[in-house]
């Protein structure tokens, strides 16, 4: 599918937080999910990736954070090429990744967890503590709790808390309102918001496509492992091709979800 793009320029003089330039990959050998995707974040932005199930979405993050095989292209960290890099050498240069699923360590308190997300800097463990508790004010009230006691939500609080340990210039999240209530869905949705409002660009991957695209700067649509369209959020949000060919079928995906499938 050609590419439809909308939107003015004003970011393309920036220098992006991250961006993913051709990228050709996939879990095997000459079996590629993804056949020349690209994508681009820049300072202070937060962008949401749609798309059907199979698109190629949740691989394209793992590919941007070393566990997925980069055939071809590259993925840049500013100036930085870190294509293929090993994911604590991503961790340690600034890049965040919360998975989707298996995101915290269940028999660990939920401070435990905090601290061993910054296992690679102990002497900011009090200060990143701290942050931590004002921004996951539920979470400090529990503490001292099992993570493996906590709602859906709250693990998936706790897993993007623990990611934000080490003070990450980008954010990548996967599925991050997966398997929950659609109150929870929206806390999830907020509370990404005010953590992209702390300066932390956030790159997610989302099946509840017509909420992201309310709250996400700029989106892209993949199809097939390409990006099909992009825009910002609004304007995907509004464009009949885009509603036609995509968000209709991704509601119904997300339905059927809820009522017992799995996501991609």
């Amino acid at each position: 599918m050609t590419e439809h793009q909308t939107g003015g320029t004003a970011t393309e003089t920036r220098t992006p937080v991250v961006e993913a330039r051709d990228i050709v990959a996939g879990y095997l050998p000459g079996v590629n999910i993804l056949n020349g995707c690209s994508l681009v974040a820049y300072p202070g932005e937060m962008i949401g990736i749609i798309g059907p199930n199979g698109a190629g979405k949740s691989t394209l993050l793992k590919a941007m954070f070393g566990l997925v095989k980069v055939h071809s292209g590259s993925v840049m960290l500013g100036d930085r090429d870190i294509t293929n890099l090993r994911t604590n050498q991503l961790v340690e240069m600034g890049v965040g990744f919360v998975p989707q699923t298996n995101n915290v360590f269940p028999s660990l308190s939920i401070e435990e967890n905090l601290r061993m997300g910054l296992f690679l800097r102990p002497k900011k463990v009090r200060e990143r503590l701290d942050a931590m508790w004002d921004l996951f004010p539920v979470l400090h009230d529990r503490r001292n709790q099992s993570a493996g006691a906590l709602s859906g939500g709250e693990r998936q609080s706790l897993a993007m808390a623990r990611a934000l340990m080490m003070e990450p210039s980008v954010l990548l999240l996967d599925e991050p309102s997966a398997g929950l209530s659609p109150v929870r869905q929206d806390e999830t949705f907020l509370r990404t918001r005010r953590i992209n409002k702390t300066g932390v660009c956030v790159v997610m991957v989302e099946q509840n496509a017509r909420r992201c695209l309310q709250i996400c700067d700029r989106g892209y649509v993949l199809d097939q492992g390409r990006d099909a369209y992009t825009g910002t959020g609004r304007e995907l949000a509004n464009d009949p091709k885009v509603i036609e060919l995509y968000l209709g079928t991704l509601a119904k995906d997300v339905d059927e979800q809820r009522d017992g499938g799995h996501p991609e």
